[in-house]
């Protein structure tokens, strides 16, 4: 795999170039900045050019439909910059080594436990669980990153950051690694007010050789007698990185010491983006060192989140396996804010189904004649830059549609941020017999006098003539 340079490959809808209209700037973009906590206006740093980083995954295992969630709200993100016409270099690493099983900086490292699990090597688990990723964003139409980038061809940045934080004093060293001192700033935890949780050594971490509950690894030594799939010698020592030192190198390589949007789940937060924050800001000397942080909220199962530790979650091929289109996935997960909890459920996930196929169909029966309204694009995108409130924008939506306020080239431009593959839906076009259309006017008379019992009546008979006929808020539908 390429350290830079792995431009997307997937396709986008035709014609789909993402350029500024000129009454998009009437409202400016806000998003909810968790370093501020507040909804803010965005611009980028430089110009139309925004730098985006987004938390990849650990690939010791499949992703799970809630770590998917989490890849579409931020896929989201990037089509709104997208449309709004900022270029968007968007990185995403893949953590294939130093993510202990721990967020402690204890246990066993994620890709070793993954490899005896499997009896395979840790670099034949990595290929495997990236590539399984990979097709899970494709199913969910999830635009690529702009440069995909691996931990383990990043340890020369990464040894380098490290001994820039020693050359600086915010480091010290014990038998088992070299451990960034939080007491060396005063502003660590920031991110996640940690200043009011005060922890008692002991009580909730195991500090073995650390100074403080909150110090962290950034580089973990081989245990005596130890012989690990993915080593390197640095510090004198054969060793490993730590989970965090290798997101903040990365960003800092491909997006310089400031950069814009840095996303991922919502539990990454207390942790692991409070030590990237730590380590990169120490390191560069710049502050801050990202400006808008975004996170996604879980998605529950009952009461609990999706995770692979509770040994409670479905991947994508779990609907697959019962052909469901993971688009529907995609639907369900729009329907709430992607700063809200979800609970999922097959009987919601077969809801959204219905609701998908209905939407489909209504873009692809616009009629020709529909005007599309410069009203209707002012409310759609008025929600989606309240912070990507794609439930709103959704109802703006599906109401304009049924007002025949929409025409098929707006549904198509809604759809490069929604990415619901609206533009490969076909006009249905059906042939309706004169003795059947005479029937359907009958029922609809029928209808209008609420004779239930001439209306399904003359419902069966245009079954026996080969159609179907279903009612919905917009009338009788028709289907052969």
């Amino acid at each position: 795999m390429k350290q830079c340079n792995n431009v997307s490959s997937f396709t986008e809808p035709p014609s789909a170039l993402y350029t500024v209209l000129t009454n998009q700037n009437d409202i400016m973009l806000h998003l909810y900045n968790t370093r501020t906590k507040q909804k803010e206006p965005f611009s980028p740093l430089h110009d139309h050019n925004v730098g985006l980083y987004t938390c990849g995954p650990t690939v010791y295992n499949y992703a799970h439909i809630g770590n998917l969630r989490t890849y579409v709200f931020e896929d989201i993100l990037r089509r709104t910059l997208k449309y709004h016409g900022y270029d968007v270099t968007h990185v995403m690493n893949i953590t294939d080594v130093g993510h202990l099983t721990d967020d402690g900086d204890q246990g066993e490292d994620k890709m070793e436990k993954g490899a005896a699990r499997e009896g395979k090597t840790a670099w034949e688990i990595s290929d495997y669980y990236t590539k399984m990723f990979k097709e899970d964003m494709k199913a969910l139409n999830i635009l690529e990153p702009t440069i995909w980038c691996k931990a383990t061809d990043h340890i020369p940045e990464q040894i380098a950051q490290v001994q820039t934080l020693i050359d600086k004093g915010h480091t010290y060293e014990t038998s088992d690694g070299i451990y960034f001192d939080t007491t060396t700033i005063d502003d660590y935890g920031k991110l996640a007010n940690l200043k009011n949780q005060d922890l008692e050594a002991g009580t909730r971490v195991d500090m073995g050789e650390k100074k403080n509950p909150h110090d962290f690894a950034l580089w973990k030594f081989n245990k005596p007698g130890e012989k690990r799939q993915m080593e390197w010698e640095a510090f004198g020592k054969k060793g490993f990185p730590g989970w965090h030192i290798e997101c903040s190198a990365m960003a800092t390589k491909y997006l310089g010491n400031q950069f814009d949007i840095h996303c991922g789940g919502i539990d990454h937060i207390p942790v692991h983006h409070t030590n990237e924050i730590a380590q990169a800001e120490s390191a560069n000397g710049v502050k801050p060192w990202v400006k808008f942080w975004m996170h996604g909220e879980f998605l529950l199962t009952g009461s609990e989140k999706m995770a692979k530790s509770e040994g409670n979650f479905l991947r994508m091929q779990s609907l697959l396996d019962k052909h469901i289109d993971p688009l529907a996935y995609r639907y369900f997960l729009l329907q709430t804010h992607y700063r809200k909890q979800l609970t999922f459920s097959w009987e919601a996930l077969d809801g959204a189904i219905a609701g998908l196929e209905r939407l489909k169909r209504l873009v692809a029966n616009i009629p020709d004649h529909a005007p599309g309204d410069p009203h209707v694009r002012e409310e759609f995108l008025k929600a989606i830059k309240d912070d990507l409130n794609t439930p709103e924008a959704l109802a703006v939506f599906w109401t304009e549609l049924k007002n025949n306020r929409i025409d098929r080239d707006m549904a198509i431009e809604f759809d490069k941020i929604l990415g619901l593959k609206l533009h490969e839906v076909k006009k249905e076009t059906i042939e309706i017999p004169e003795e059947v259309q005479a029937l359907l006017d009958e029922r609809k008379v029928a209808r209008t006098k609420k004779n239930w019992s001439e209306s399904d009546r003359l419902r069966d008979e245009i079954a026996t003539l080969g159609f179907t006929v279903k009612d919905t808020d917009e009338g009788q539908e028709i289907q052969k």
